[in-house]
């Protein structure tokens, strides 16, 4: 389909708008947030903080990419992971901190 008016900047016909394309990062950042939330919180640290630099990128030129929300997506898995998996490492402090108290007031006796 031809525009009455010529092609555009970019080759295409005017009304259509810039081509959009995603952004380089968007499956790395899906790809580490679920790793951060099945494997390790390291992959969820590392999806947070791409995802939050690729965020800021999309945000700076919205017509520019197309995949906002699976890096959203990403972003939000790894901040969960990392959340679930502190919680975690927290609650595995606090039960041995009790199995040593626990062990050493009965070995006083």
């Amino acid at each position: 389909m031809s525009s009455p008016y010529g092609p555009g900047p970019y080759g295409q016909p005017y009304g259509y708008g810039p081509i959009r394309q995603s952004h380089p990062q968007g499956a790395i950042v899906l790809v580490f947030g679920i790793l951060g939330f099945v494997v390790c919180f390291g992959f969820g640290i590392a999806a947070w903080v791409i995802g939050n630099k690729a965020l800021a990128e999309v945000d700076a030129n919205p017509g520019a990419y197309d995949n906002r929300s699976l890096i959203s997506a990403g972003r939000i898995l790894g901040i969960v992971g990392t959340l679930l998996n502190a919680a975690g490492v927290v609650l595995m402090i606090i039960y041995f901190v009790v199995i040593i108290g626990i062990s050493a007031s009965q070995s006083s006796y």
